[in-house]
């Protein structure tokens, strides 16, 4: 496999880690609080955590994805594994936030 692909599968994995996280913390606040805030930040979670897992599949299990991802040219590659990338960076922003 290439470097790129195994660092999009670290990316969309621990995507998933903290979207499950702060899905928790932010269903245990609407539980108890009821805000329509932390309602939409649950169905945001949910959506990147669809998104996250479908990224998972494809980079982890899916062979012709697999080959493309492998075929392509390294800016394709590069591209797609910073987008996984910058989620994550947006989505410790947002797990820092919550747990202070």
């Amino acid at each position: 496999m290439t470097l790129w692909l195994d660092l999009a599968r670290v990316a969309a994995g621990v995507n998933v880690a903290l979207l499950l996280a702060l899905g928790w913390v932010w269903l245990q606040g609407y539980r108890s609080h009821g805000a329509r805030h932390t309602l939409g930040l649950l169905v945001f979670d949910a959506l990147l955590l669809v998104q996250n897992l479908l990224w998972l599949y494809f980079y982890a299990i899916h062979p012709e994805f697999i080959g493309w991802f492998v075929n392509s040219g390294t800016g394709i590659q590069a591209g797609m594994t910073m987008l996984c990338g910058l989620e994550l960076v947006a989505l410790v922003f947002m797990a820092r936030i919550t747990w202070l």
